[in-house]
Formats: structure tokens, C-alpha cells, sequence
């Protein structure tokens, strides 16, 4: 797995594809949706080839319901693993999450029981799917909107002794922490702190849908000052990080995202130019 810092990133969109070609636009990478791509041919795979050429690629997936009790999907993962070996990416990652019970699939990314029987669990599948796939993965914090009267810790708690136990690094989403926090009432801060820099591989920045009671994470408007700020404050603990925007529906042009992806170069330079010019002094 690469470690190196890829600078500043955007969600690869099939509504960019054609710009992306033409304007090589100022955007240092591209995550992808692995599943869009598990497919022989086609104008996704295309486009992906031409584009990887210029830009590094990240693979970010969302079914491969790690905390699931049921079996793992080898289908899934054969073809995951035949897709990385073709793209080469810097990582992979998905979520730490379940999407399938029973053999259902819930096409959502469900919240886990903090306890250590889940802790256990995740352990033994996580060290089985990357001996199959044969690389490290990645995985990243969901938002949610409920809690289990049986958890035994906080969520940040959870991913402190899931990094100790496991060896795993995380794809911290700044934005779905604030949307948790929202809901659940807690302190973001202390889940920021609580996530040791040297854990952390990836960030994602995103929009959400402010209902009052509650907010939903819909990634369908731009960061919000909220998100903004906590990335402010966890770039002055974690040094630079890769960093992206994802951006799902009402999707605005390239240009739109790269002026928005600018506002993170700019924490960025600002956090971490201090640092560097604090460490010289």
C-alpha cells in the first residue's frame, strides 16, 4: 500500500469523463466506485483506462459488508481482486459496516455494535479478505442514526482498539463525523483526537442534508462550513493527508469541484506550511 501523500482528490463521476480527457484538470487523483468498474469492457472501463494514464486512482468500495455474520461474497471479492490488478491503484478501501443479512442485501452501509465480539470478528475477516486479495485495505467510518443498547465503548474508542488489534488503517470521513455527532449528540472533537494520525490513510470530504431533528449524509451539496472546520482542526494534528471531495448527486461541473477541491489545498497549505515553518524554527 502506497503511504505517500497524493495531495487533493475528487470522486471519479461518469458526467466528467469527456472534461477530464480534454481539460486534464487541476485534480492530483481519482477514487472510484469499484463496483461500477467490475465489468468487462464497456464505456466506464474505457474511460477509466484513458484517464488512469494521467492521474493516480484509489478504489473505494460498498459491498463488501465486512461486519456481516454472513459468508463472505467470494464472488465479490474475486472479481474486486481481478479489478485492482488491472488498475492498480495507490489503495483500496470500503467500509466498516454490514450491507447483507441473511443473504439480503440492504443496499445500505449499516452501523456495527461497538462491543468486541464485533472488534474479534472484524479482525478474522479483515486478515481473511486481505489474504485473499492480496493487499492491505483500507476501511471508513459510516455515518449513523442509531445506536445498540448493547455497545460497549464510543465509536472513536471502537476504531482505537480496531487500529491496536488489527493493524488496519482508516479512510476517516470528516463530514460523516459531524453528520454522527449531530445525531447522536457527542463532542467531534473527541472522536478527532481519539484517531492517531499514523492510522489514517485517507480523508473524505462531503455535503449533507440538515433536516433539524437530525441530519442525513446525501452527499449532494457542497462541504459545508461545519466539515470545513473539523478538517481544519484535524489537518493541524494529522499532517498531510490524501484528501477528497465526493460529490453523488446534483453533481455540478469539473470546474465547480475543482474550485471547491481548492478550498482544501488552501487548509492545507495554511495547516501544514506552519508546521513545517514551526519545525524549522
Amino acid at each position: 500500500m502506497s503511504t505517500d501523500f497524493l495531495g487533493f482528490g475528487l470522486g471519479l463521476r461518469t458526467k466528467h469523463f469527456s472534461t477530464i480527457l480534454s481539460e486534464k484538470p487541476a485534480v492530483d487523483w481519482f477514487e472510484i466506485i469499484s463496483e461500477n468498474y467490475m465489468v468487462d469492457g464497456g464505456k466506464p472501463r474505457y474511460f477509466l483506462d484513458q484517464i488512469r494514464r494521467d492521474y493516480p486512482i484509489v478504489m473505494h468500495g460498498v459491498s463488501m459488508s465486512i461486519g456481516s455474520t454472513d459468508p463472505l461474497n467470494m464472488d465479490y471479492l474475486k472479481g474486486l481482486k481481478k479489478l485492482s490488478e488491472e488498475v492498480q491503484p495507490q489503495w483500496m478501501s470500503d467500509h466498516l459496516c454490514f450491507t447483507t443479512v441473511g443473504g439480503i442485501n440492504s443496499h445500505d452501509l449499516l452501523p456495527l455494535p461497538y462491543t468486541q465480539e464485533t472488534l474479534d470478528h472484524l479482525t478474522q475477516r479483515i486478515h481473511q479478505v486481505q489474504e485473499i486479495l492480496g493487499r492491505e485495505m483500507v476501511f471508513e467510518n459510516v455515518s449513523s442514526y442509531l445506536t445498540y443498547e448493547h455497545d460497549q465503548m464510543q465509536e472513536w474508542e471502537f476504531l482505537a482498539s480496531l487500529a491496536t488489534q488489527c493493524g488496519c488503517k482508516f479512510l476517516l470521513d470528516i463530514n460523516n463525523i459531524y453528520v454522527s455527532s449531530r445525531n447522536h449528540g457527542f463532542d467531534p472533537m473527541d472522536y478527532l483526537h481519539a484517531i492517531k494520525p499514523e492510522w489514517v490513510q485517507q480523508i473524505h470530504l462531503a455535503g449533507h442534508s440538515d433536516m433539524g431533528t437530525h441530519i442525513v449524509d446525501t452527499h449532494d451539496h457542497p462541504v459545508p462550513d461545519p466539515v470545513w472546520a473539523l478538517y481544519e482542526e484535524y489537518a493541524k494534528i494529522s499532517g498531510p493527508k490524501s484528501t477528497m471531495i465526493e460529490r453523488d448527486d446534483n453533481i455540478p461541473s469539473m470546474q465547480e469541484l475543482v474550485e471547491e477541491l481548492q478550498l482544501a489545498r488552501d487548509i492545507g497549505d495554511r495547516v501544514w506550511s506552519q508546521e513545517k515553518r514551526a519545525a524549522h524554527a
